[in-house]
């Protein structure tokens, strides 16, 4: 059997495609299909870990459990991870491929290209339909030769395409009418469909704005979906956090501070840290909007040496320091846990291109550089520690590891039990200062509520004003991000088109 196909593709990048993408799986797989979710090309840094090792976008491992599977390397064939410097580590079929520049990357369309193609027939052959997602535009015209994620796939499968644009930001008809009119001929006859994304307030004061769009396109308008506020779903990537902060908890008992690295990574550790109530979690990247926390977040970067030396060029290093000093908990996850040791060793150059770099000095560990990567879905027991980390002794926690280099430390916290599904025994971490400095590699941590809230009450949280509002497990987020969009488009329509009736 060869599945059918839809594709969603967007006016611009964050008009909403990943979270249309994750709603038509949740609707689709609820109505009794077997679907899965398709983006040939990602870029960004927040990534998975799937059940075999392989790495691929968040946001496809979101979209895949939206439709109530496991992730796989199909989903996302071909990742990007920028490093700096206009260079990305390819991630091909779930592993570490080349390190190339945006220039040269180009030039490996040939290669990359099967690999797409082959990836996308393979979910067709056991699904009954696949939601492709696009990237940024298809219209940008300097990009239409090496074009392997919008028009191109959406030929090769002959998919049927959605367009959506985002009204919040405005121009909305510039960009969904502008993009199609950019379009070769055989790509505009796949547009099937148009969809205004993210409006705010009565959707029927847009009435002649779908008139408009339908008469000047040429297309149907398949609906107006809401602006949905606090959705808690993994963003794709950190571009969202360059975004206005539109809502802070007015009362607090927890500031979180967690730095905003050039390079961050997985940021989405932190989401179950931002929903509980009374938690105020905010990313900063200078002194003077630090402040002074009751606790500091190093996250995971893809580059850690570069991401340390930034963190010097801003002072944040030594801000960091002296709150450490006087009391506040500092805590460093993957990259940000080497950058808390006394050195990182490089011989390899696998990162940087000297020798050795000194770290913060605020746990005794030392940081190896090794050109493999480590890419495991995690189980860990919980050792004897100090501080807050006593009450959970023996607990059993899950998280996934995505790093390259090895850490010696001399009182780790974790023991890894389980990596990827195979029986291990590999320490990691370490904690100082009587629990109150402490970093390991496995991220996911938060996502374990005992640990989180447990962490949490050691800097003052009063978990008496969180008790109505315990976290949105990630299913009931989807769950609510499928009945909006179910309710906003017409589905009728929207079945014809993936159907062909």
């Amino acid at each position: 059997m060869t599945a059918r196909v839809v594709m969603i593709q967007g006016s611009s990048s964050s008009a909403g495609k990943s979270l249309l993408v994750t709603a038509l799986c949740r609707i689709l797989s609820r109505r009794g299909h077997r679907v899965a979710p398709f983006k040939a090309q990602n870029m960004s840094n927040n990534a998975a870990v799937c059940v075999d090792g392989s790495e691929i976008g968040r946001s496809q491992a979101v979209q895949a459990a939206a439709a109530g599977i496991a992730p796989s390397a199909e989903m996302n064939p071909i990742l990007l991870k920028p490093e700096g410097n206009a260079r990305s580590q390819v991630i091909a079929m779930g592993r570490p491929w080349q390190t190339v520049s945006a220039r040269e990357y180009y030039r490996h369309k040939a290669t990359l290209w099967p690999l797409a193609t082959a990836a996308l027939d393979r979910l067709r052959e056991v699904h009954d339909v696949v939601v492709i997602e696009g990237a940024g535009s298809p219209a940008e015209l300097n990009l239409r030769a090496g074009d392997i994620v919008n028009m191109a796939i959406a030929l090769y499968a002959q998919a049927p395409v959605l367009l959506v644009g985002d009204i919040d930001r405005g121009g909305i008809f510039a960009q969904l009418l502008g993009t199609v009119w950019l379009l070769e001929p055989r790509e505009r006859e796949l547009i099937r469909g148009l969809i205004v994304n993210k409006f705010r307030g009565d959707p029927t004061l847009f009435t002649d704005g779908i008139r408009i769009l339908e008469e000047r396109g040429s297309v149907p308008v398949l609906g107006v979906v809401p602006f949905i506020p606090d959705l808690a779903i993994p963003e794709e990537d950190s571009a969202a956090l360059d975004l206005p902060v539109t809502s802070m908890p007015s009362a607090y008992t927890a500031d979180i501070a967690v730095i905003r690295l050039p390079r961050i990574a997985n940021f989405d550790d932190f989401a179950p840290l931002a929903a509980e109530a009374g938690v105020r979690l905010r990313y900063v990247s200078s002194r003077r909007t630090l402040g002074t926390p009751q606790a500091i977040i190093l996250p995971g970067t893809k580059s850690t040496i570069s991401d340390l030396n930034w963190l010097r060029e801003q002072g944040l290093d030594q801000a960091i320091q002296s709150l450490a000093a006087n009391g506040t908990a500092v805590v460093g996850i993957c990259g940000g846990y080497q950058m808390l040791g006394e050195v990182i060793r490089d011989p390899e150059r696998v990162e940087a291109s000297i020798d050795s770099t000194a770290g913060l000095g605020l746990l005794p560990i030392e940081t190896l550089f090794e050109p493999i990567k480590a890419t495991h879905q995690a189980e860990a027991h919980i050792l004897d520690a100090p501080g807050w980390l006593a009450a959970l002794q023996s607990e059993v926690i899950r998280g996934y590891e995505i790093h390259m280099g090895r850490t010696t430390s001399p009182h780790p916290w974790l023991t890894l039990t389980q990596r990827s599904g195979a029986a291990v025994h590999v320490a990691d971490g370490m904690v100082a200062a009587e629990g109150r400095i402490w970093g390991c590699y496995l991220h996911g941590l938060f996502n374990n509520p005992s640990l989180r809230r447990t962490w949490l009450r050691s800097l003052g949280w009063c978990e008496s004003a969180s008790t109505a509002h315990a976290p949105t497990s990630l299913e009931a987020a989807m769950d609510h991000l499928a009945d909006h969009v179910e309710a906003s488009l017409d589905m009728a329509q929207l079945e014809a088109i993936i159907w062909g009736d």
